[in-house]
């Protein structure tokens, strides 16, 4: 079976991820691209587990993964004035041809279940925490648990922003789970209404579409899953 991947180099300015474009929240890291690509492969078998053990996999367990790069993306900064520099400006994340689609019906029944089980793996990591769990700060980290919690709502706000289907930024609840459950529920809402939706805008030197918000929104929450788990 045939996975065509997108790969963002200098992602964080350190590393690479291979992006398993039809699969959004597939995803694999790498210190360059070739082991990004090379990390790909257990990276889906990972994902097709992850669906299957709630129902039938859209992905065969079983089957042969060929991998094709479509396209290679690297990340850079621009100036207020879209100028490239080389640090301290506003960083411009991939756009693959492959985000230009408008989401189909079946996108968006898959992305609504992806999402609530993605939802579910991070609430039952969250549930088990102390407050003393919630508020500590690691040494390193840029926020404590509460903070990346805070952040994941953050951003999935600001993605739905880039396409102007959120609310006002004053209405952002501050407390960390007020905050990602109106920001989910509003994205829950916001895809049914995007089905066929021919909408890419450009903000900030970069360019988004309903795809591309639901496959950073899918990646973003799994990602920040198995970091706090990490911390714990």
């Amino acid at each position: 079976m045939k996975f065509r991947i997108g790969i963002e180099n200098n992602n964080e300015g350190f590393r690479s991820i291979a992006w398993i474009l039809d699969y959004p929240g597939c995803y694999a890291y790498g210190s360059n691209q070739q082991e990004a690509l090379a990390n790909s492969i257990q990276a889906i078998r990972e994902y097709a587990k992850w669906i299957g053990v709630r129902e039938t996999s859209w992905l065969p367990l079983d089957a042969d993964i060929e991998t094709h790069v479509e396209q290679v993306w690297t990340d850079y900064d621009v100036d207020k004035n879209f100028e490239r520099v080389e640090k301290d400006g506003n960083t411009v994340e991939p756009f693959f041809d492959h985000d230009w689609k408008p989401l189909t019906t079946t996108d968006i029944e898959r992305g609504l279940k992806l999402l609530a089980w993605s939802h579910a793996d991070l609430f039952t990591v969250l549930e088990k925490l102390t407050s003393e769990q919630w508020s500590t700060k690691k040494e390193g980290e840029r926020w404590d648990i509460g903070g990346i919690v805070n952040h994941i709502g953050g951003a999935e706000w600001w993605y739905l922003d880039q396409l102007a289907r959120a609310f006002p930024q004053a209405e952002l609840p501050k407390a960390p789970m007020e905050r990602i459950k109106k920001v989910r529920d509003l994205l829950n809402k916001t895809l049914p209404i995007l089905k066929d939706v021919n909408q890419v805008v450009g903000a900030e030197g970069e360019l988004w579409s309903p795809r591309k918000v639901l496959r950073r929104a899918l990646w973003h929450e799994r990602d920040h899953t198995e970091h706090i788990r990490k911390l714990l």
